[in-house]
């Protein structure tokens, strides 16, 4: 809250009655209300832009006319998938211009509940980054499978106040929304009463289930995929993100939809990208490239990526160059190739600190719970050689049913045949050494001669593993037990590489860098001897094989799941 003091120190700076504490001049001045490039002075006293004209400083940048535009913003981002604690986050991020995200911690939430909420709140306070935080809507993401937590309608309430906490996360939970089941009410409520938004997650939702959706008081989707998607949630009212991570791609697709008309109520985010997906393409600022490479106007695109979203989630206090706004300023080369010069955090110039290894907290330490788990419980008796095998879709998240015959040995279990592109896929449970395991058959991943496994199962973050003969993916399983939590990759009974993450099995405080030349490391591996596709990230691609709220089939520990019938399913046809 702003002081007396303060208010009226603003206001004699403005009014050019004391000097500003820096000015930017020279600078092409992008203004988001108007859609137009100005040139004038940008004066920033006390962390905020203060006026646009003339003005003296103590401090004065020469921008030598290149681009001014707001901070980009990230509407919606799952840290955890950056496998970074939120320093190292901002770190890597705040570089290619964004100064804001919008959290949902329901990743690591779903292994530590409330203490891993507690955990992302509390040390993302005090960066350049700004970080505000959603209460997680659905831990588990639906009752199909076996999480580290629980959070109900109490827990949210205890959280929802703060004020760094926007609103209400991701609501997963369709089919409990539509029937306005009780549990779902609650939570809904909690959001209402407070007057926070409800962001959304509405994957092929359409005509009357859409509705019902939305007067349920959702109000943002990330989830859409083709412009017809847009077009009706925007028809409601709904803001809808164009999302662009790691292991999906719908930027382009939905971009087809965005109109002069519309493009209000467009947003852009990531969702789930990894630390070399940013270093290799950049963060928000890919979004600004992909979009005006494909024909959006640029200023629509820094629209977008700024006053769209500080007017979606109400962060009044930022998202334009204007006259009281935080000066989170991002200077661009050009409007085409959106190559960042300077990022400015609260009127300061960002410099990366170093990467620290904070402590860990036990609340939120590694673990990896698999009981009395043995090689044996990955056998999968078949009745029948015709199978329902789990489809990847190249660039989705969403999956698809394949109809495929495989071969069985003579007392009826699965076969792997080297020449078929299908492999065995497993999930464990890892919270409470209950012992479940789910099995099926994945197509299109293209792995061979060994097995991946890792800790990162969305959403409830289960281990699973993929492999072409159950001694490697024993191994990788025991490896991530050993280790607390991570990825590994198992060859001929021997672990040829393995990452880490020590941060509830999800995340590391080793900094961005150690994760990129790991993952490369294992990317590199992956193709050279795993037979894994070059141009896909498959360990991402592996982590959403268990997220029974993305259609259309999947697998939990509990077995494999037929989202759109909403229901277990046989492997057996």
């Amino acid at each position: 809250m702003i002081s007396e003091k303060e208010i009226k120190h603003l206001i004699d700076v403005a009014a050019q009655r004391l000097e500003a504490d820096l000015v930017i001049r020279n600078a092409k001045v992008i203004d988001v209300f108007n859609g137009r490039v100005v040139e004038k002075d940008v004066a920033i006293a006390n962390g905020f832009i203060v006026g646009l004209g003339s003005y003296e400083a103590k401090e004065v940048f020469d921008a030598q006319g290149k681009y001014l535009s707001p901070g980009l913003i990230d509407a919606h981002v799952h840290i955890e998938s950056s496998l970074l604690d939120p320093a190292s986050f901002a770190n890597l991020i705040v570089p290619h211009g964004t100064t804001t995200v919008i959290v949902d911690p329901h990743e690591i939430c779903n292994v530590t509940g409330l203490d891993g909420f507690d955990y992302m709140l509390n040390n993302s306070k005090d960066l350049d980054l700004s970080i505000f935080i959603m209460v997680p809507s659905c831990v588990p993401s639906t009752p199909f499978e076996h999480s580290g937590a629980i959070l109900d309608a109490q827990s949210i309430a205890s959280r929802i106040d703060d004020k760094r906490v926007l609103g209400l996360g991701e609501m997963m939970d369709m089919v409990g929304t539509i029937n306005a089941e009780e549990h779902v009410i609650a939570k809904l409520l909690v959001a209402h009463q407070a007057n926070k938004i409800i962001d959304g997650h509405a994957p092929m939702l359409k005509e009357e289930e859409l509705n019902a959706f939305v007067v349920a008081g959702v109000r943002t989707d990330h989830e859409s995929t083709t412009p017809e998607e847009l077009l009706d949630r925007i028809e409601r009212g709904m803001y809808v993100m164009l999302r662009e991570g790691s292991a999906s791609h719908d930027l382009i697709p939905l971009l087809k939809g965005v109109t002069n008309n519309n493009s209000r109520y467009c947003l852009f985010c990531t969702d789930d990208r990894q630390p070399f997906s940013i270093l290799k393409e950049g963060h928000i600022d890919n979004h600004l490239r992909i979009a005006t490479k494909e024909g959006l106007d640029p200023i629509e695109a820094i629209r977008m990526a700024t006053i769209n979203a500080s007017e979606c989630y109400s962060l009044k206090d930022r998202g334009s160059i204007s006259p009281g706004r935080r000066a989170d300023l991002v200077l661009f080369e050009d409007l085409k190739d959106f190559k960042v010069l300077k990022v400015w955090c609260k009127g300061e110039e960002f410099v990366a600190s170093k990467d620290k290894l904070s402590p860990i907290p036990t609340t939120v330490a590694a673990k990896v719970n698999i009981g009395s788990f043995t090689k044996e419980r990955l056998k999968l008796k078949l009745e029948r050689d015709t199978v329902k095998v789990i489809e990847i879709i190249p660039n989705s998240l969403i999956t698809k049913e394949s109809i495929e015959k495989i071969e069985r040995d003579d007392n009826g279990f699965y076969q792997n045949k080297k020449e078929q592109d299908i492999v065995k896929l497993a999930v464990i449970e890892r919270h409470k050494g209950s012992g479940n395991v789910g099995l099926a058959l994945l197509k299109g991943l293209k792995l061979k001669n060994g097995a991946i496994a890792t800790t990162i199962a969305h959403d409830s973050h289960n281990v699973i593993v993929a492999g072409d003969n159950d001694e490697d993916m024993n191994i990788a399983i025991e490896s991530l037990h050993k280790i607390g939590g991570g990825i590994v990759m198992v060859q001929n009974k021997i672990v040829v590489e393995a990452l880490e993450l020590p941060i509830a099995g999800l995340m590391t405080n080793k900094g961005a860098l150690h994760v990129k030349e790991t993952l490369e490391r294992m990317h590199a591996v992956g193709v050279e001897k795993f037979n894994l596709d070059e141009k896909v990230d498959s360990f991402t691609i592996l982590s959403f094989m268990a997220l029974p709220v993305i259609p259309h089939l999947k697998v939990t520990d509990m077995g494999l799941f037929d989202v759109d019938e909403n229901r277990f399913v046989s492997i057996e046809v």
